[in-house]
Parts: C-alpha cells; sequence; structure tokens
C-alpha cells in the first residue's frame, strides 16, 4: 500500500492527472484558497457545472470535469468548521475522503490528489486533519482501493506531516517500532 500513496509540495491546479480534490462549501460558490484557485484555472465551465449540481451536504462529493485544468477530473468535497472536539465533525471529515474516493472508483480514476482539507479557513489543526485523512485514505486502500493518492501540500511543514504518517504506517506494517 506504500506505493499507493505519497505526499508532495506542489500547487494542486496543476498536478496532471485523473483527478484532484477540491474544498469546496456546501452552496458550491467560489470561494478563496484551493477552491478559487483551482475554479479559476479550471475556467467558466466549471461554474456552470457547480450551479448546475447547485449543493454539496458536508462530507460528501460531487464531480466535475477538469476543463482547463491538467486534470480529467475535480472532485469538490465540503469539511466541516472544526468544533474543537466533535466526534461528529471528525467522522464528517474522513467522510470527505471517502466520499471522494468512493466517486474516483465509480468514474475509474486510478490517480488522485487531495489538498489539506479544513486546514483553511475552516480551522481544522494541521496536524488532526492529517491524521483523519490518512486514516481515512488508509481504510480505504484496505478495503481494495486501486487508487494512487497524492497528498498535495501547499508548504513543506504539512508535506512533511503527511510523509511522517506514511512512513510510521510503512514501519508499522515491517513490524519496526519508532
Amino acid at each position: 500500500m506504500s506505493e499507493q500513496l505519497k505526499s508532495v509540495r506542489a500547487d494542486i491546479t496543476t498536478l496532471a492527472l485523473d483527478a484532484i480534490v477540491n474544498a469546496a462549501n456546501e452552496p458550491l460558490i467560489m470561494g478563496g484558497g484551493v477552491d478559487g484557485a483551482i475554479r479559476r484555472k479550471a475556467g467558466p465551465e466549471m461554474e456552470t457545472d457547480l450551479r448546475r449540481i447547485g449543493r454539496c451536504p458536508i462530507g460528501t462529493a460531487v464531480i466535475t470535469r477538469g476543463y482547463r485544468l491538467p486534470a480529467r477530473f475535480v472532485i469538490h468535497t465540503v469539511a466541516p468548521v472544526f468544533q474543537r472536539s466533535m466526534e461528529k465533525e471528525d467522522r464528517l471529515l474522513a467522510s470527505c475522503y471517502r466520499t471522494a474516493l468512493e466517486l474516483a472508483e465509480q468514474n475509474g480514476i486510478r490517480e488522485i490528489a487531495f489538498p489539506c482539507i479544513g486546514t483553511g479557513i475552516y480551522g481544522w489543526p494541521a496536524d488532526r486533519a492529517a491524521d483523519i485523512a490518512y486514516a481515512a485514505v488508509l481504510a480505504h486502500l484496505r478495503e481494495g482501493g486501486k487508487q494512487s493518492v497524492i497528498f498535495c501540500c501547499f508548504s513543506e511543514a504539512d508535506r512533511a506531516r503527511y510523509q511522517r504518517l506514511i512512513d510510521q504506517g510503512i514501519r508499522s506494517r515491517n513490524g519496526c517500532a519508532g
């Protein structure tokens, strides 16, 4: 499974993959951060698709074509706003990853990149969001998911955080401590 997971520091809008994931909002209107960057680069056709779709409930995902992006598809998912220590929000954030990966399976997507969902304006602490993301992706792969998953991070600190989780998972599967 380690060959199916990696972390990179990059601008997600530059990745030529089957799909990238967008950290969207419920009404699917243009926001800032990752969402704004993806939409600006994809062009107005994506906006038309998202207006037609209308909404995306928290913890779910919808898919559009990538249009002017190098990625063929964009999977849009909506994280909950961080509320300190609410189990429900943890489950909803994990569901963002799970539903995005399920849509990927349904659409024959083999390569998918996730940004650090929820860590911007929605206020998720980076370590907690990374732990939830990694666990959700790993569970999907252990259940037979076939995708190569990239954790695409804008900062080196975020990339290193995901890489530590991947490396720890490799060590624990190989029976190594530490």
